[in-house]
């Protein structure tokens, strides 16, 4: 995961435009110093801003695994999607003759699905958002992304899931990114909801996920996308502008942009939890047998491994009973 975060102003297209492309379809820090009186001025761990376990609950969800994400608290406000669908009645089960399972994992999230997951968890952001707190930077009238007149009503009238879901995918699939940088994606859009108290709602929420997506995109990915390659892909942006605002994302994260693994994970199974409770559920498919035989290869290997730890556990328990054995043998002989 590259780790340099920069404000591109080539004029040419980065090198992973020139990549093949991918249908979406068919895709499966901040440092501070701090002074102490007796050590004198060193640099502050990440590891040092953790919250502890009995504090982690009312912490930001974006920085401790332990804290609820923000978006499913949202959802869970709100029973529209649940009401709307049959849900159960199209829902695969498995039975003794044939076994469905998904192609989505933690390590390699489907990407279709996670992108409808995450337009879904903005949608419930901006759906039942507490207030309209925004900054002039993010406000798309002042900074509107092409030439086409900003509606009158753009600040009151609430996107449809579909029209969220359209605006990320587009990006997604014209800088081919991933779907792992969409999980990441929405841990920076709710730690930028949390460290800059302010709300996404109808005239923000294009330009803050377009910042997300611009930051989360070259945090994870190694060969980044350019800031001039969005800008081609809108068209009508500038790139002085998709740097003012990458600028303004980054100092308003408090130049924070790790994301542990722990917090990746829970936002990973909170939104696979928002598929079920809306009946977005992932694609499931009948076991092959192919399948089948790698997934039992992969469990063997692994119970090899365990076997392995387990015999050395076992050799380095039976020495030290040795050791102690002959310790207690001299100690009786004098």
């Amino acid at each position: 995961m590259g780790g340099s975060v920069s404000c591109c102003i080539s004029p040419r297209e980065s090198p992973k435009i020139h990549r093949r492309e991918v249908e979406l379809e068919e895709c499966p820090i901040t440092t501070t110093e701090d002074v102490s009186e007796d050590t004198g001025t060193y640099l502050q761990h990440i590891s040092d801003r953790e919250l502890p376990d009995e504090l982690a609950q009312e912490a930001n969800p974006s920085d401790h695994p332990r804290a609820s994400t923000l978006f499913l608290n949202k959802s869970q406000t709100d029973g529209e999607y649940s009401s709307m669908s049959p849900g159960l009645l199209t829902k695969k089960y498995s039975s003794c003759s044939t076994i469905f399972i998904d192609d989505s994992t933690v390590s390699q999230p489907n990407l279709k699905s996670t992108i409808k997951c995450v337009a879904l968890a903005i949608y419930y952001h901006i759906k039942n958002r507490d207030s309209n707190r925004s900054l002039d930077i993010f406000d798309e009238k002042k900074h509107p992304l092409s030439r086409e007149k900003v509606p009158d009503d753009y600040s009151v009238v609430d996107p449809e899931h579909k029209l969220i879901y359209r605006f990320i995918r587009t990006l997604f699939s014209s800088a081919q990114l991933t779907a792992e940088c969409a999980i990441v994606t929405l841990v920076y859009l709710e730690r930028l909801l949390t460290y800059a108290e302010m709300d996404i709602c109808p005239c923000n929420w294009k330009r803050i996920v377009l910042g997300a997506i611009l930051l989360a995109s070259k945090v994870w990915d190694d060969q980044a996308v350019w800031n001039v390659d969005y800008c081609q892909i809108l068209k009508d942006i500038t790139v002085e502008d998709m740097n003012e605002m990458e600028r303004h994302f980054l100092e308003l994260l408090q130049f924070n942009i790790n994301v542990p693994a722990s917090v990746y994970a829970k936002y990973y199974f909170d939104l696979r939890s928002l598929a079920d409770d809306n009946n977005l559920s992932f694609p499931l498919e009948p076991l092959s047998n192919k399948r089948a035989q790698k997934l039992e290869a992969i469990s063997r290997l692994c119970e090899d491994k365990y076997k392995d730890l387990s015999k050395s556990a076992m050799r380095r328990s039976v020495s030290a009973d040795n050791l102690v054995g002959v310790k207690n043998a001299q100690a009786v002989l004098s």
